[in-house]
């Protein structure tokens, strides 16, 4: 009866604390939430336009260059750059963690484990890219497109080395809340690269080859300009000691985070390829492939805006996990959410008073912009429901639960959405309606399955994936 009494004194305790807090601090703690997003936002946002620039530079150069730099893009991503950033999921949870534990020395063997990582898996990509043309062509794809396309493919592979380890640098100052060299460096570089690869494409007469090139060098003097400032600055001095044989020892145990976190990206990211893929295969191929691909870069560029939070809310619950602090991570949880969905609400409420102004971005057809605006209530659910996955992703990397998410993905995206996807495409004749709606089930599954695990976890019997000073992981 006494233990009974002690356990609801203790919960109504909690429920003060929380209204307490609600009404105090959770507008200085969305404020931080917000001053730390915007710089990874605007970071996202630049080494994607990086590539994108090379892209549009090579359009202008013809139709094929055009077809070939942009399918050159898109396998690059999928095969590459993608893979970069999954794997380096690891290094959110280790170096979070690690800091939060005030382990600053450790921090430095991480990052020299997942730069050896990432530069061992570039060097197997490196033979898969070059040989682009071949594997195109196994995938049904038009031989001078693809051709193209693997003319594209060779010279932007210095790029995806310089990319690999850019995203190395990137979680190794995020997770030490230090974003403003992330924009200097990126932005820089994106306003740098403009004029570089005009001169390599026209004055110095390298064309098409040139627009890839570009890429590369800009990539490259970004990084050089991250190492710099992580060599040179005295605000790394605990967490950067130099380099040490200690980081081949941990280059298995960090695999075992690096994987599924790789997995759990890449097949979300997947399954919107495969979208496009599949939308070529209805009657109408050229409308349903425009515009499930308006759809997906109407997606993509809902979720950079949030990936910002996602940053936030990884690097904040592994700290606070790592000292200790666990009432303080789910409390930051708390309010990423609501920031999430106010700012993807915001983003469907503009998509839905400007779909017409937005479609004629992508296309001047009549047609094109009337089936888009009717693709908009099911684009706007799949916004928001990607903006929530992506806050409980975050959430997963700072937990060290990227074998959790990658599960949940798979069943997600392959067991439910994708059969769900062609029943209502290929079989009910709904097409590219259909399609989207068997991704939008999908994401809710996805969204509902990362919840209840946030929701239902026992958090303070959660295992740190950092242990005492000998880099040891559980």
């Amino acid at each position: 009866m006494m233990a009974s009494k002690v356990a609801l004194l203790e919960e109504r305790k909690e429920e003060r604390a929380w209204e307490n807090w609600g009404r105090g601090e959770f507008a200085e703690e969305a404020m931080k939430q917000v001053l730390f997003s915007v710089p990874m936002i605007l970071t996202s946002v630049a080494y994607y336009g990086i590539p994108l620039v090379s892209v549009m530079f090579a359009g202008h150069l013809g139709d094929l260059e055009l077809a070939g730099a942009t399918l050159a893009s898109s396998w690059a991503t999928v095969s590459g750059f993608t893979l970069m950033i999954g794997l380096n999921g690891a290094m959110e949870t280790l170096c979070g963690q690690a800091y939060g534990a005030k382990m600053y020395r450790k921090m430095g063997i991480y990052l020299q484990a997942s730069i050896i990582i990432c530069l061992s898996a570039c060097s197997m990509l490196a033979v898969v890219w070059w040989f682009t043309e071949p594997i195109l062509i196994l995938l049904r794809q038009d031989r001078a497109v693809a051709h193209a396309a693997a003319a594209y493919m060779r010279p932007l592979i210095p790029a995806l080395f310089a990319y690999g380890q850019i995203q190395c640098l990137i979680r190794f100052l995020q997770t030490q809340s230090i974003v403003t060299p992330l924009v200097v460096c990126s932005v820089s570089s994106l306003l740098l690269h403009i004029p570089i690869t005009f001169a390599l494409v026209h004055p110095l007469g390298m064309g098409y080859t040139g627009a890839a090139v570009a890429a590369g060098v800009s990539q490259w003097i970004s990084l050089l300009m991250l190492v710099s400032y992580a060599i040179f600055s005295k605000r790394f001095e605990e967490t950067w000691q130099g380099f040490s044989t200690e980081a081949f020892a941990i280059i298995l145990p960090t695999l075992r985070l690096a994987i599924p976190s790789a997995i759990m990206v890449c097949l979300e990211y997947w399954a919107f390829e495969i979208m496009v893929l599949l939308a070529g295969l209805t009657p109408n191929t050229v409308l349903s492939t425009s515009l499930i691909a308006m759809c997906a870069n109407t997606e993509t560029v809902a979720y950079n805006i949030t990936y910002g939070f996602s940053a936030v809310i990884s690097a904040h619950v592994a700290n606070e996990l790592g000292a200790g602090h666990v009432d303080k991570a789910k409390k930051a949880v708390k309010v990423t959410l609501k920031l999430s969905i106010i700012l993807a609400l915001t983003f469907v409420l503009l998509l839905v008073f400007g779909h017409n102004a937005w479609a004629h971005l992508f296309s001047n057809s009549p047609l094109v912009i009337t089936e888009f605006v009717r693709m908009t209530p099911l684009l706007s659910a799949s916004i928001l429901l990607d903006s929530t996955q992506g806050i409980l992703s975050g959430v997963s990397r700072g937990c060290g639960w990227q074998h959790l998410a990658a599960w949940t993905n798979l069943a997600a995206f392959y067991l439910i959405g994708m059969p769900i996807a062609l029943t209502l495409c290929f079989v009910m004749n709904f097409y590219v309606k259909g399609l989207w709606a068997g991704l939008v089930c999908g994401l809710f599954f996805q969204a509902s399955t990362l919840l209840i695990i946030v929701l239902r976890t026992d958090w303070t019997s959660i295992n740190l994936s950092v242990e005492n000073d000998n880099c040891v992981l559980t």
